[in-house]
Order: C-alpha cells, then structure tokens, then sequence
C-alpha cells in the first residue's frame, strides 16, 4: 500500500485456548501479557517508550487458535518496530510472573463481572462441553493460581517455534525488506515442529442442552445456539448473509423486531464463529425478566420464518450489499488487511481474492439461505444459556423454544 506511510505487522503463533491440556487453559493468554513485561534485549518500560518514541502501537490478543502480537507505525522506524516484536515472541525475559498473574486474575474478574460477555462463554461450553473449543480463553482463577513459571517457560517452548508462527504485514512495506528482518531476528528461534495437543474434531451434537447460571444482575442475559460451520466450508458466505439478515445489522430482523418496534431489549443480535473444522452460530439478548419470554418467542418465530420461507429479493439484496461493503471497508486500513492475511494463514484457510469474495457472495441464493437455516437454526436443537436472578423467568422461556431441555441451574 505505497499510498500511505502506515506499516501494519503481526507475529501470529498457532497457540491458542483449543491448544492447551487439562490443567493449564488460560496458560496461552497469560503468556500473551508476559510478552509485555520484557525480553532478552528490552525490559517492559523499553518497549513501551521504544512505541512511545516512534509514535507507534503495539499490542497482542489471544484467541481459541492463536495468540498474536500486532504493531502500526511509520514505516521509516519497521527496522526497529520489528526487532523489539521478534524479541519479545522468541527470547520473552518471563520475569515479575507474579505481578502479571494478579493483572490476569483482575481481569478475570472483570471479566466475570461482564455477563453479557460471560454468557458467551458458557454458551461455547454447553454446545462443546469437554472439547477443547469449549474451553475459555482467558483461563480460570484456580489454574491462572497454580501455574508456575516453569509451566509457562514449557509451553511458550513448546508452542512459540519458527514452524507454528505466521508473519503478516500490509502498508508501505516491500516483502523483500520484511523477509530479510525476519531472518535476522527470528533466526535464533526454535525451529523444531511445535508440540501439539489433539485438537480434535467438534463431537456430533446429540442433543440440545440447557444452563442457568444464577447472578444478582439488573438484566438477564440470554443466548441460544448450535454448531455451525467452518472457515473452510463453501457455505462460509451464504452463512454471512443468513447471520446479516437474522440479527447482525441494524437492518436486520431481530434487531427491528425486539428493539425498534417493541423497545424490549437495548443488545440484541446473532453471530457465527468459525474455527480451523468447525463453528457455532447463535443468538444473543438482554433484557428485564419480565421482557425475556417475550424476546424468546420472537427470536422463534424469527428462525422460523427463515426455516419456512424464503428471503425476498429485496432483503437478499440488501444483506448482500451490507456484506460486501463491510469486505471492502475492511480493506481501507493497514491493519484490517494484515490482519486478515494473517489470521487465514495461521489457521490454514485459503486465501482467496477480494474480487472472488465478491463473486461468491453474489453467487448465495434464497434457497441457500432458507437451507442453512433449516440445518442450523432448529429452534428445538439450539442449546439455551443464561445469566439471571431466578432461574424460573428462563425456564419459562425455554419452553417457547420448544422439547424437554433439563436445565442445569449452577452459581456464576
């Protein structure tokens, strides 16, 4: 992207949530924070006034898949933006553990303090239970606790090798120059093929399942869903526009149903999430009790209807647009496209051509929408989770949905 003078980088590590053994999850993401309080060459105060100085941004995230480091800056300071992100993933310094382990409890207890973020997590449970999707990213107090420095030393060893590390960048960068950084400062790196833990593959669901978890909150927080599909499936787009026209947009019917016409809920929205050999899809709210019946019948008759009848043409059209302008607004900054070459590498999905995308997407018919909700969006086979102070409101609920879910009523 020569037109501007922006150089977006990311140092992507297969090693993420779904990577971890029993015993350790949450070890990827606290490792990520670890990253930050020093390496071989710069200690934590460094590389903050080294991003300071240049007027630049570093940060990290850890995902169920991968954990990656990602910086912007001008592109006339690359040399030594690159050089202090390769140390901190090959040669972290793991020093003042115990200071960072009290910031990640902290956060996990902000975390849980957040139940319409929390509500997700559970629901990833329910629908994988014991799988390693199911596990969360962020890792719970007990183990976050219990892991010692040797643990971390291990798993950064084993996990952070040259083999299971992707290097994506976008702006004003020649891949010449960024290949021959790379060989300078990661060549000391391990280079071994990483250690791996059986991912496994998403067991079949044999039935829905239904959790309460019960909290003193002001709303409750509700979310039904299933198994969804792939990064790698054909489907992929089609499912874009079913997720834009159930409840993703402003546009979208869930939204105009439950919050512009009837005012019952502030949040309410679907989503899907694709991993590496499966997904899941599903259906969010918050509301008052005495609104969550309400919310519940209407997201059925909402699948429903896309399960029954086919989208016209003008709601095709109209999510089809809104996909394709959000593709190609992705494209507009250094960030967005590094990231998107990044995150299709490291996982192992194919990277296909913007204009390709587009065709595809265009290519997605009524009769594919109205399939995938057929097979997805069962309301009988979508597992129920929610968060609340009284169990009774969602069981109330739950039997709009339709079958004879058993609630599992557990302390959040």
């Amino acid at each position: 992207m020569p037109s501007v003078r922006s150089v977006s980088i990311g140092i992507w590590i297969g090693a993420g949530s779904r990577y971890e053994a029993p015993g350790e999850s949450g070890v990827s993401h606290f490792i990520e924070h670890l990253l930050f309080k020093g390496s071989s060459r710069h200690d934590a105060t460094a590389i903050a006034r080294i991003f300071d100085t240049i007027g630049g941004e570093i940060n990290a995230l850890t995902a169920r898949e991968y954990t990656m480091v990602h910086a912007r800056f001008i592109d006339e300071h690359l040399e030594q933006a690159f050089e202090v992100m390769a140390d901190m993933v090959v040669n972290p310094a793991f020093v003042e553990v115990d200071l960072e382990r009290e910031v990640v409890l902290e956060e996990i207890a902000m975390y849980e303090d957040s139940p319409g973020d929390l509500v997700s997590d559970y629901l990833t449970q329910e629908i994988f239970g014991e799988h390693p999707l199911g596990k969360s990213v962020i890792g719970t107090a007990d183990i976050i606790r219990a892991i010692t420095p040797e643990h971390i030393k291990d798993y950064h060893h084993g996990h952070y090798r040259l083999p299971n590390m992707v290097i994506s960048a976008a702006g004003n960068v020649e891949q010449e120059r960024l290949t021959e950084l790379s060989l300078e400062h990661l060549a000391g790196g391990n280079t071994e093929e990483p250690a791996t833990v059986d991912a496994g593959l998403a067991p079949p669901r044999e039935e829905s399942g239904a959790s309460f978890y019960r909290k003193d909150t002001q709303q409750y927080h509700v979310c039904f869903g299933g198994l969804g599909l792939s990064r790698h499936s054909d489907e992929r787009y089609a499912l874009s526009i079913l997720d834009g026209i159930l409840g993703s947009s402003a546009s979208s019917r869930l939204f105009q149903e439950v919050r512009e016409k009837r005012g019952l809920a502030y949040s309410v929205y679907s989503f899907d999430r694709m991993y590496s050999d499966t997904g899941l899809v599903g259906v969010y709210f918050g509301c008052r009790g005495d609104s969550v019946a309400e919310v519940t019948g209407i997201v059925r008759e909402q699948v429903e209807s896309l399960i029954e009848t086919p989208v016209d043409e003008e709601e095709l059209h109209r999510a089809k647009q809104s996909a394709k302008g959000r593709i190609l607004l992705g494209l507009e900054t250094t960030h967005s496209r590094m990231y998107r070459l990044g995150r299709l590498t490291v996982t192992g999905a194919e990277i296909i051509p913007i204009d390709e995308i587009i065709e595809r997407v265009e290519a997605v018919t009524a009769d594919d929408i109205q399939d995938l909700a057929r097979r997805l969006y069962r309301p009988e086979s979508l597992s129920a989770v929610a968060i609340g102070p009284d169990e009774k409101v969602f069981e109330k609920a739950l039997g709009l949905m339709g079958s004879g879910r058993e609630l599992s009523v557990r302390t959040a």
